[in-house]
């Protein structure tokens, strides 16, 4: 299946989503927040002079900018960090950096990076897409800076470099974040990113010769490749150019295009757009027998879409509706025999499948289409639906783990297919046509490995499977339940040493992320094993506001609800204490983009609680989000600050407003990047600033910027190598650990 319809392949909406490339990742009751009233008054001004602190952090440029929230008068003294081209801005960053610089290079880092290279140094390997006689798939040898694309014609013959970014770039910056061949596989479109932007430029390679055809496109985000079957052109989503709209304006207003081969991009052909809906992402795919061009309109970063069809057998034919937009969420698995199937949330918060005969839709109909139900609900989370062989592949969530179950297309069940245990499939790739599929199954001790699943005999075998420098055997994977505030019990994965005893003081580092309906599922970290063979423990908590139980689980903890995914976190954080695992001095928690809002928000409210935090490109500032960036896109699961009715909720948490003065904060690292074109690095610039001034205690609250880097997409080994020796530097360094 291609995306959207590839399982676990990044689609639209997670992209929008304030999510990272990559996952470093209520037992009893605990004081009510502190943070300003549901009534808000105004957030107390800082002081005039920032006081001496153990660390002599560098003082920023600071003003008296305030803003009028419906009554409300909110400072913004650091609204000049906004300008990362501002010289004030610029030497605040450097003297920020060489403290931290300073701080962490620590007689243990070296140690400490060795070993993570070490751990990383293993053959990374794709999912294979099979395309007329060739298969394609990605793979990183360990330490090369970006994955490289390659091609074989069977599964046993030699593979080939097709596209190799590490010879595109001396530093490793430029990767390759999409690519897609043409249905024959006689063509590869492919994306480009730079220095980790969202931007992307798509090229086109011809496999055979391995050079580039003259098709070169460009102002695009998080577009697809649709080829049509004919080989003579594709689909793609469009940005506008900047300067030809308002400024800000250029992140919205996606536009789906058709590009012929060999045209120039200005003659490409507007297939499709909504004009008048600004947070509204477009997508495509095409059936698997080349008929049925799929349109998809997507709310914001969620899964609320809006889907129609076209079809392409009948010249000049027009859209017909199938879902309206935007109440529910769809993702359509292919067209078969005339019939679209689908999964949706609708009437269906755990996901069910349903199907359309398109056929007898009416082109320029306004409403939904009639549907009959395929698969009900049930009392597992229903993932995603896809069809190989002319059967229903169902990729479902039992207690937050992939259980894979095959049907047929009227629903009847089959089989399961045998996983190798506890863990997550991450991509399945194949079609209606087919008659095998290809997925990569990877858990929290066993890194991703391909398998081959032939459906007809049931036949399961590995593809690839790569080696890494642990001995698995040593560790293990548990499942445990604690009650969070309201006594809703959330379930949370604890990884560690086999029979390692409560002592009370295990080192820990709790994960969250919690929003966006972004499921914790099982997965291998590399770079967390250099805790556990320190007889530490890495805990993963399935939080509300994923989706691992539903879109129930998602919605409590949105909007007005999100103090929900804070409490949550809080209270697995007091489980690990009070179960007997760990302390609050060797207890660090860390989170990235929205959950770096999480950690950033908790350690405001139980600052007390925790003995490290490692805060990754947070969402700081909740009543300004919107203005940056892809900010407009998160609306629907935060609010809008500029809204009378959404402003107390998003004030009341949001951490760069609760900031409290002489309070003793925990040990705080936090890290952004200066490229990041998706949460604007000034949300930690100006966080960090802003606890720097405030804390009344001797902890460190340090900022690293990264450079050319972005939110975390495409970041070079290289990087993510140094980044990951600077945290685990600053956790060692913070638990006590040698």
């Amino acid at each position: 299946m291609r995306c959207p319809r590839t399982f676990g392949a990044v689609s639209l909406a997670a992209w929008l989503a304030v999510s990272c490339a990559a996952r470093a990742p209520r037992s009893g009751e605990h004081p009510p927040p502190s943070s300003p009233p549901a009534s808000p008054t105004p957030a107390p001004a800082p002081p005039p002079e920032a006081k001496p602190h153990a660390y002599a952090y560098p003082a920023p440029m600071k003003g008296d900018v305030a803003d009028d929230y419906h009554g409300t008068r909110v400072p913004d003294p650091y609204r000049g960090m906004d300008n990362a081209e501002d010289p004030a801005t610029e030497a605040w960053v450097a003297a920020e950096n060489a403290l931290t610089r300073k701080l962490l290079d620590r007689p243990e880092r070296g140690p400490i990076a060795k070993r993570l290279t070490e751990l990383y140094d293993y053959a990374k390997l794709g999912v294979p897409l099979h395309r007329g006689r060739f298969y394609f798939y990605t793979m990183n040898s360990g330490l090369q800076n970006q994955a490289v694309c390659y091609v074989q014609e069977r599964l046993t013959s030699t593979p080939r470099p097709l596209i190799d970014p590490n010879t595109l770039s001396p530093d490793g910056t430029l990767a390759l974040t999409n690519t897609s061949p043409s249905h024959d596989g006689k063509l590869l479109g492919y994306a480009l990113s730079q220095s980790g932007s969202d931007r992307q430029e798509i090229f086109v390679r011809d496999v055979a010769t391995g050079k580039d055809r003259p098709d070169h496109l460009q102002w695009m985000k998080f577009s697809p490749i649709t080829w049509t079957h004919d080989g003579k052109g594709f689909y793609y989503s469009h940005l506008p150019v900047p300067g030809t709209v308002p400024p800000g304006d250029e992140h919205y207003f996606p536009k789906l295009y058709y590009h012929r081969m060999g045209d120039a991009q200005d003659k490409d052909r507007l297939i499709f757009e909504k004009p008048t809906e600004k947070e509204v992402g477009v997508n495509s795919d095409i059936s698997s027998d080349g008929r049925w061009l799929i349109l998809y309109a997507t709310k914001g970063a969620s899964n609320k879409t809006e889907i129609q069809v076209v079809d392409l057998r009948k010249p000049g034919a027009k859209p017909a509706m199938v879902f309206k937009g935007y109440e529910y969420g769809y993702n359509v698995a292919d067209v078969v025999d005339g019939r679209l199937y689908a999964w949706t949330d609708r009437d269906a918060p755990m996901g069910r499948m349903i199907a359309v005969d398109v056929g007898k839709l009416a082109p320029g109909s306004p409403a939904d289409a009639p549907t009959i139900e395929v698969v009900p609900e049930s009392k597992d989370k229903l993932v995603l639906g896809g069809i190989v062989d002319r059967k229903l592949v169902l990729d479902y969530l039992h207690n937050a783990a992939t259980v894979l179950t095959v049907a047929r297309l009227d629903g009847t069940r089959l089989d399961n297919i045998p996983l190798p245990g506890i863990g997550s499939v991450a991509t399945i790739t194949g079609e209606a046509p087919d008659k095998d599929m290809f997925f990569g199954f990877s858990s929290f001790t066993e890194p991703t490995t391909t398998y081959r699943y032939v459906l007809a005999t049931k036949a399961l075998t590995i593809v690839r499977k790569p080696r890494v420098p642990v001995d698995a055997a040593r560790y293990e994977t548990e499942q445990v339940w604690y009650p969070s505030k309201d006594g809703t019990k959330v379930s949370m994965f604890l990884v560690h040493k086999k029979g390692l005893a409560k002592d009370g003081n295990r080192p820990t580092l709790l994960y969250g992320y919690g929003g966006f309906a972004v499921a914790m599922t099982p997965a291998y970290s590399p770079l967390t094993y250099v805790l556990l063979e320190k007889d530490g423990i890495f805990a993963v908590a399935n939080l509300r506001g994923g989706d691992e139980y539903g879109e129930d689980w998602h919605k409590a903890a949105i909007r007005e609800k999100k103090q929900t995914v804070f409490d949550d976190f809080i209270a697995a954080a007091e489980w690990l204490v009070k179960s007997g695992w760990t302390s609050t001095p060797r207890l660090a928690i860390r989170g990235g983009s929205n959950g770096g809002l999480l950690v950033a928000a908790v350690e405001e409210q139980r600052p007390d609680l925790f003995g490290a935090v490692v805060c990754q490109v947070p969402v700081a500032d909740m009543l300004r989000f919107h203005k940056f960036t892809l900010g407009r896109y998160w609306i629907a699961e935060y609010g809008n600050a500029d809204l009378a009715e959404d402003f107390p909720f998003l004030y009341k948490y949001s951490p760069l407003q609760n900031v409290r003065d002489g309070v003793a904060y925990p040990p705080t690292l936090i890290t952004t990047a200066d490229t990041d074109d998706r949460v604007d690095p000034s949300h930690s610039k100006k966080f960090a600033a802003r606890l720097q001034e405030a804390d009344a205690g001797k902890n460190p609250i340090l900022i690293r910027i990264e450079t050319k880097a972005g939110h975390g997409a495409g970041k070079p080994t290289s990087k993510i190598l140094e980044e990951a020796a600077d945290i685990w530097t600053f956790v060692f360094w913070r638990l006590g650990l040698s």
